[in-house]
């Protein structure tokens, strides 16, 4: 879980920069090389943030093998990409597709990950090693033994309907969004509008944050102390209805067919939708252990 929410922090801040950069003219909006290749840069530069964060709790936990976690933050994300980049670039050259990409390229961004992500990412960890806060600051003191979960709750306090929840409601406040991004993406339109996809971007975490706090606190409520992953996977469930959409996308609107469209189109919208399941569940992640050290820290003890 903490190697999740290294990974997903880092993705928050290349995203963040990422429009930043495109809205103040810096990376090209009308060269589709240009913002690939800002996001390549972006995300090596970024890596150091995953390896600080993901360190930095776990040592919090009371955990010695940092070096094992570090490990698992820096090929998170990188492994299923290089996967679907396999199968995506086997099958572009087996139909001699000009969109297979040259070995020299593979090469540059191999280089740029070997050379400038792991090594950012390694430091980072170190870094939280030897300077950040070992405590915890955990509110209350904990028993040792589990408290027993009631299992009779109603329908509507379950965990696949808190999890639909979860995914449908931020979904819906980038459903129209989506919509001309999916079109800029697949239908060869140019999107110009980053003003409002970062306005978009920072409304969503914050929905995600705010509608996960709030199944949480219906979690505790009903006395589940489970709320780890739970808190993760529903801000992540938006990543998931992405991918759906996708779907539905590529019957209904794309007009694309053919296996070589089929494994650009979901292979990359997997690893797109990936990247949203880890930056949304590590934002709501975050905000539910700051919302649960709070409201923990009001109980008045003898």
């Amino acid at each position: 879980l903490l190697c999740f929410g290294g990974v997903g922090n880092q993705l928050i801040f290349m995203t963040f920069f990422h429009l930043c950069l495109a809205l103040t003219g810096i990376i090209s909006t009308t060269r589709r090389g240009s913002i690939l290749a800002g996001v390549v840069v972006l995300y090596c530069l970024t890596s150091i943030v995953a390896g600080y964060t993901a360190v930095r709790l776990y040592r919090q936990m009371g955990a010695k093998n940092w070096v094992q976690c570090i490990m698992l933050t820096a090929g998170l994300f990188p492994a299923p990409v290089v996967v679907v980049f396999m199968w995506v670039n086997t099958v572009a050259i087996a139909h001699g597709s000009t969109s297979a990409l040259p070995f020299t390229t593979i090469l540059t961004v191999s280089a740029l990950y070997i050379f400038l992500a792991f090594p950012l990412t390694v430091f980072g960890g170190i870094m939280a090693k030897n300077y950040a806060s070992p405590d915890f600051n955990a509110p209350t003191r904990t028993t040792k033994v589990a408290r027993e979960i009631p299992t009779e709750i109603p329908w509507y306090r379950s965990r696949p309907f808190q999890v639909l929840i979860a995914g449908f409601l931020p979904f819906s406040a980038i459903y129209i969004e989506l919509h001309y991004i999916f079109a800029s993406m697949w239908g060869h339109q140019i999107y110009t509008l980053f003003g409002i996809l970062l306005l978009a971007f920072v409304l969503l975490i914050i929905v995600t944050s705010f509608i996960t706090i709030a199944l949480l606190y219906f979690q505790l409520a009903r006395e589940d102390h489970r709320w780890w992953w739970a808190a993760y996977i529903n801000g992540g469930m938006t990543g998931i209805f992405i991918y759906v959409y996708s779907f539905y996308y590529y019957f209904h609107r794309s007009g694309m067919s053919g296996l070589l469209q089929s494994s650009f189109y979901f292979g990359y919208m997997a690893v797109v939708s990936f990247g949203f399941f880890l930056m949304l569940g590590s934002a709501a992640f975050q905000c539910s252990l700051v919302f649960v050290k709070y409201i923990y820290s009001r109980i008045k003890l003898d």
